[in-house]
């Protein structure tokens, strides 16, 4: 999972100028600006799973100091349709301010309000027992994420406006939450009409998914491997870990005992779309990596190592796999496919023999740790055997095919001339770095970043030269559109966008 970070848009910039019409490009801004919301649960995650290990039987029942780790946990848990409005809408506003996040919250309030049982009741002129019982379930994620997304647009154009002089006071950032409350009156009195055939479709679309069981569990974590190199995979998680789609797998595992008395859970099933990465994240890829460094040629194992090395700990201890992934999506796209169907089996097998773990951030040693406690956790320790099973087979795969095929992994590339770049002793310096491989700062449009990734527009992409930002260090680069451009870095991604926002604004 990841965190959304500040961007940089240069100054001078009308609201109306370079809207980013590419359905992809918009796609990979929402999915990006979901992590925003999704940076919350391993807060949530390390405080119920802390109650959870102080007490697993009574779940607080015996001990207030559990009760009070573990309410304090559901707090975000039980607001995360809220807490998607609010995220959403600041990560996709423009320079990420907050009166975005404000217009986002008091987007949502106004339409979870109007289009509430009650209210729908007296403004359709209907029965309370004839509304719809979609209606109930109005404040979700899809209506929070759909809130956020509409207060993001209405102050990416009008939080520059000026009234006269007599509304003055109102100009600007803060003229959007006003304008974002007037906006979603015709849109409740539409989503009077729609939203029981919207709820309808996305409840029958998530059923199917579970009616497939297992398997669509497995269908899902393939597709979940597939569309990271394209940064869609946030999108198709909202579908399965949160209440998009009515399946809420994550928030339902955290919630433990408080998700079992509600009837929101069950023991076995909840977790399924979760479980199964952990045997992957923490044994598969680190066997993947050993492969790839088992196959480097001789002169280039010691430099393979130290890459290897930190990429399979980040996988292993904490689950983002990204660093190690990039190492080998893009020279052997064969492997990558057969990584995503590894994952697919991986969480098939889980879900099948109902071996259950959960995560707040991602499919680590941490999270395991944190979730082992929780009755919802059932016979986890299996999945540690199955990740011992599958570092063997990812080795055995991932060896054979490299060398059958000579794949060009990390280490095994011909000899090439190396780009010069000066050495950088600090974060700042290697900011600096990344900026003049892009072209300079003159070239950067948009400078944003996720935990792993910078997220990048540039006016003119072929400034950019890729061989000097991968002697930088980066992992990968990934060419979207005509402008967008993402370079994979790992977890010091964040600081790196930082020190690059701070330098192009100089």
């Amino acid at each position: 999972m990841q965190a959304l970070q500040a961007g940089f848009i240069p100054g001078n910039l009308n609201n109306s100028e370079d809207v980013d019409v590419n359905i992809l490009g918009y796609m990979q801004k929402v999915g990006r600006a979901l992590m925003v919301p999704v940076a919350t649960l391993p807060a949530a995650a390390i405080l119920m799973g802390v109650g959870y290990w102080i007490d697993p039987v009574a779940w607080g029942g015996n001990s207030a100091l559990a009760a009070f780790f573990i309410k304090s946990g559901a707090a975000i848990i039980d607001n995360m349709s809220v807490l998607f409005a609010v995220g959403v809408a600041y990560g996709l506003s423009r320079d990420k301010d907050g009166a975005a996040a404000l217009a986002g919250f008091v987007g949502y309030l106004v339409l979870t309000t109007l289009c509430s049982p009650g209210a729908v009741s007296q403004i359709l002129g209907l029965p309370q027992d004839q509304v719809p019982a979609a209606f109930g379930k109005i404040g979700n994620q899809f209506v929070g994420i759909l809130t956020g997304i509409i207060a993001a647009e209405l102050y990416n154009r009008f939080s520059g406006v000026e009234l006269h002089k007599a509304l003055a006071f109102f100009s600007g950032r803060r003229l959007v939450p006003i304008l974002t409350s007037f906006a979603m009156i015709p849109l409740a009195f539409v989503m009077m009409y729609l939203w029981p055939m919207i709820y309808g479709g996305l409840v029958h679309f998530g059923e199917s998914i579970q009616g497939l069981g297992a398997t669509g569990a497995g269908i899902y974590a393939f597709f979940n491997r597939l569309l990271i190199p394209v940064g869609l995979h946030h999108a198709l998680n909202s579908v399965f870990w949160f209440d998009v789609a009515g399946i809420n797998d994550i928030p339902n595992f955290l919630g433990g005992a408080q998700s079992l008395a509600a009837g929101k859970a069950v023991v076995g099933i909840t977790g399924m779309y979760q479980a199964g990465f952990f045997p992957i994240m923490m044994f598969g890829l680190p066997g993947a990596a050993l492969a790839i460094y088992h196959t480097s040629r001789p002169e280039n194992r010691e430099k393979v190592a130290s890459i290897m090395l930190a990429a399979a700990f980040a996988s292993f201890f904490t689950g983002v796999t990204e660093p190690l992934e990039f190492a080998f999506m893009f020279v052997a796209p064969l492997l990558y496919v057969l990584h995503a169907l590894l994952t697919g089996l991986s969480v098939y097998i889980a879900a099948t023999m109902h071996w259950m773990a959960g995560f707040g951030f991602s499919a680590g040693l941490v999270d395991m740790v944190l979730s082992s406690r929780n009755p919802l956790a059932l016979n986890w320790f299996m999945l540690l055997v199955q990740g011992a099973v599958f570092f063997g087979l990812y080795y055995l795969v991932f060896r054979t095919v490299i060398v059958r095929f000579n794949l060009k992994t990390p280490g095994r590339e011909q000899a090439e001339a190396q780009v010069a770049v000066a050495p950088v002793q600090d974060k700042a310096g290697l900011a600096a770095g990344y900026l003049q491989a892009l072209g300079g700062k003159g070239n950067l449009e948009v400078i944003d970043a996720c935990i792993t990734r910078l997220r990048l527009t540039l006016k003119d992409r072929s400034l950019a030269d890729e061989a000097a930002i991968k002697a930088l260090g980066a992992a990968g680069v990934i060419k979207l559109g005509e402008k967008n451009l993402q370079v994979v870095l790992g977890p010091e991604a964040e600081i790196i966008a930082a020190q690059m926002k701070t330098l192009a604004e100089a």
